[in-house]
């Protein structure tokens, strides 16, 4: 086949860009070197910058453009309208040259009969900014016959002088003949009937490089490039995925309210409309497990070739239900940013009025309009970047807590709702200041210091301060490991890219609460539910098999995400801890939880799991676990069982996981006890008969040891400190007692985050792992590495 004018695309590679423009050259590069791979792109074929030359030198057409736009005065907006109209018409006049109508209509025979292409443009001239081609990179859609072929490739050419783009050149000082276009043909992907959407070989937020991030929504995939629906989201985990494994680590269901397709009774077959998607089909995701695990396959393959992160195009079509490659390029904004190699700390440059105090949280300054917030029915008053005021807050509430700048709370201590959710964010908080509510106005200006020791200050005004960037090119060897406390698998991605030895309390409590939000007895019950509660399943469930499924895979998903986040580093999941009164907070869960006077020491931890009327939920969170081990192979994933009153209740534990399929020593797990209750400390060499190590819980240990309530704000929470000798005395006693049986120990409570004196008191006890906030790793290391001295 003769291909001096036309060119299969099979034939193309990234070096023939000046013969056929970028866009052309990119899919020839991935049909001449990918296919073989697997990789599936549509074929076609694609003019030359020579071929649009000889065109224009037909029957004399260049002549006749030059000499009409020599005399143009663009300026003189009718004059132009009628010249620029009379150069497309003889255009669309002048017939193709014989040699490049002979290798058109063989090309387009060798597709097939009467194949249903799209023709885009494709800019050649390398040497003109790609400005000056602004709006005239034309696509023709759904183009079926040859005749109709070359219409929409002389439309594309006759493109280059629609009004705007002859201005342009001329107010640019460009010279009319230096640009080129080649036109692409390629086989027409019917994504109007099944799905398209994007997908970025790399997390597009934080950056992290070991996921695939596929978005997918139905019809054509311009309404999720424009961001006219809010698509199906996927995180595919990279080894996990060339191990062979199901690897979807995540999953998010978009509305998709509508879709783009076809207007078949468009003649020019350009035209598409915007229709509603069925509210079944909303309810589904928009492409299977198996195609997303595909696409993800796609990606490694053009990434690895490319050798750099990748932006994709697919689609999928919906008559042969195969999925295509339709465009790849250079991922550019989160590749091209340094990794985390500085600690930001802030400072205070001027005081001003303090309008209220409390104990800060995270180590920020944050700055915005007071919104006072009395019950979740106010939180949409609540704009970004304004400060979030309440009494307290709870779990209901952490949709509307991203948004804040900073929250200030009456109640709370250092370990309370608003405190821990404000850490997991990155922004300031200050909590139990008692007054916040009555001391602060609404829609008054403020500053939140946290940056300046354990007392949080609200400063009336917006307030001048800075904020350093501290380099960590090089950080020094720690004298212990330091993983870290992670809830939210939203923040892992980011969190990951921190220098950690791992997770050292991942709570299951912010799974259940974000990402699921029902009581799991209200799932087991289901579809035996009164209304309205059976709607309101319904409707968070969409999208799985069934109730149960919903809940083992959401709960699979969140410790999928971070045990991919931080493979192969160990990630201690702690099972749930929720307390009568939280699990209240789920949807349904008033019709299944005990009223508690004091729920801090009643039906939680272990208790809850060996107790019949909880079992069956606690088998579904064992599930959930045993998924991410043994069928996705994170086994870097251990388990952490919270609150053991009793070395009974360890017993009982233990054989409960066993039956479940979570058999301490199989496939390497490891089970860890939560060591929070004096009795574990006293008894501990009978505990560890049972677990494979303990992980210190100082807050509780602390609030146990000393009689004091831990979410209690007033006068006694003053006397809450991890570094009274108390405390430090069953902590000693625990450290000793692992290191006897050659045990784990490690600590995961709030104590070392805020104080780093009382980190160092650990490291020299002998414990072996401290898990802090993400936001005091860095200080906490420089401190330990520099011998228990502030760097």
């Amino acid at each position: 086949m003769t291909e001096k004018y036309v060119i299969d695309f099979a034939h193309l590679r990234m070096t023939d860009v000046e013969k056929v423009g970028g866009k052309n050259a990119s899919l020839g590069e991935m049909i001449s070197q990918l296919t073989e791979k697997g990789v599936r792109v549509p074929g076609g074929f694609a003019t030359t910058a020579e071929a649009y030359r000889i065109f224009l030198a037909h029957e004399g057409l260049a002549d006749r453009i030059d000499a009409a736009l020599a005399q143009l005065d663009v300026d003189d907006v009718k004059a132009l309208a009628e010249t620029g109209k009379q150069i497309r018409e003889w255009i669309m006049a002048t017939p193709l040259p014989a040699q490049l109508e002979a290798e058109m209509a063989e090309h387009y025979a060798k597709l097939g009969e009467n194949v249903t292409v799209a023709v885009r443009s494709s800019a050649t001239a390398e040497d003109l900014p790609d400005a000056s081609f602004a709006g005239q990179q034309e696509t023709f859609l759904n183009i079926v016959g040859y005749q109709n072929v070359v219409d929409a490739m002389k439309q594309v050419f006759a493109s280059l002088y629609n009004d705007r783009a002859i201005a342009y050149r001329v107010h640019k000082g460009f010279d009319h003949k230096i640009v080129a276009l080649s036109a692409g043909i390629q086989r027409m992907v019917r994504s109007d009937k099944g799905a398209a959407g994007v997908l970025f070989t790399i997390d597009t937020e934080s950056g992290f490089d070991q996921v695939v991030f596929v978005t997918a929504s139905y019809g054509l995939g311009e309404t999720v490039v424009q961001g006219a629906v809010n698509p199906d989201e996927f995180f595919v985990h990279k080894p996990t995925l060339r191990a062979g494994r199901p690897a979807i680590v995540r999953r998010h269901l978009g509305g998709k309210a509508i879709k783009m397709e076809f207007d078949t009774e468009s003649v020019a077959g350009k035209s598409v409309r915007t229709v509603d998607v069925d509210l079944a089909y909303r309810r589904q995701f928009s492409i299977s497990d198996a195609e997303v695990e595909e696409l993800a396959q796609y990606a490694l393959t053009i990434e690895e070739h490319y050798g750099r992160p990748m932006d994709v195009e697919w689609g999928r079509d919906g008559i042969d239900g195969k999925l295509y490659i339709l465009q790849a390029r250079p991922e550019t904004v989160k590749s091209q940013e340094s990794g985390s190699e500085k600690l930001t700390k802030f400072r205070m440059l001027e005081t001003g009025e303090v309008l209220t105090e409390g104990r800060a949280i995270g180590q920020k300054i944050g700055q915005g309009r007071v919104r006072i917030i009395r019950d979740v029915s106010e939180m949409d008053k609540v704009q970004a970047g304004d400060v979030l005021v309440s009494d307290m807050t709870d779990p209901d509430w952490e949709p509307v807590m991203k948004r804040a700048a900073a929250i200030v709370t009456n109640r709370g201590g250092r370990t309370c709702h608003a405190a821990i959710i404000a850490r997991e964010l990155g922004i300031p908080a200050v909590v139990g200041c008692g007054d916040a509510t009555r001391a602060l106005r609404d829609g008054d200006e403020v500053t939140v210091s946290c940056a300046e020791g354990d007392t949080g200050n609200v400063y009336a005004g917006l307030l001048k301060f800075e904020k350093m960037d501290v380099s960590l090119t090089t950080l020094p060897k720690a004298p212990v490991k330091l993983m870290m406390n992670v809830g939210n698998p939203e923040l892992a991605f980011e969190f990951a890219q921190l220098p950690n030895e791992g997770v050292g309390l991942a709570r299951l409590e912010f799974i259940i609460n974000r990402m699921i939000g029902i009581h799991p007895k209200a799932l087991l019950a289901y579809p035996n539910l009164a209304e309205p509660l059976k709607t309101q399943v319904e409707e968070r469930i969409a999208g799985y098999r069934s109730a149960i499924d919903f809940y083992i895979d959401k709960i699979a998903e969140g410790i999928a995400t971070l045990g991919a986040a931080f493979y192969p580093k160990k990630v201690i999941v702690r099972l749930s801890d929720f307390k009568s009164n939280e699990y209240a907070n789920l949807l349904g869960g008033p019709d299944y939880e005990p009223h508690e006077e004091n729920p801090m020491i009643g039906f939680r931890g272990a208790a809850r799991y060996v107790d019949k009327s909880f079992r069956d939920c606690f088998e579904l969170e064992c599930r959930a676990v045993k998924k991410v081990r043994d069928v996705m192979g994170l086994t870097n994933v251990e388990v952490m069982i919270p609150f053991v009153r009793t070395v009974k209740e360890a017993e009982c534990v233990i054989e409960l996981l066993e039956r479940n399929g979570l058999k301490r020593g199989e496939n390497g797990l490891r089970i860890i006890m939560m060591c929070e209750i004096p009795a574990n400390a006293v008894l501990a060499e009978q505990f560890l008969q049972h677990f494979d190590g303990f992980s210190i819980g100082s807050n509780d240990m602390t609030q146990l040891t000393l009689g004091i309530d831990r979410d209690s704000g007033g006068p006694v929470s003053t006397s809450f400190d991890e570094r009274n000798d108390a405390v430090k005395a069953m902590l000693s006693m625990s450290i000793k007692a692992c290191r006897k049986l050659n045990k784990y120990v490690g600590i995961c409570g709030q104590g070392p985050s805020d104080h780093p004196d009382f980190a160092q008191w650990l490291v020299e006890e002998g414990i072996e792992t401290i898990s802090l906030n993400p936001d005091t790793v860095i200080e906490t290391w420089l401190f330990l590495a520099n011998g228990g001295k502030a760097v």
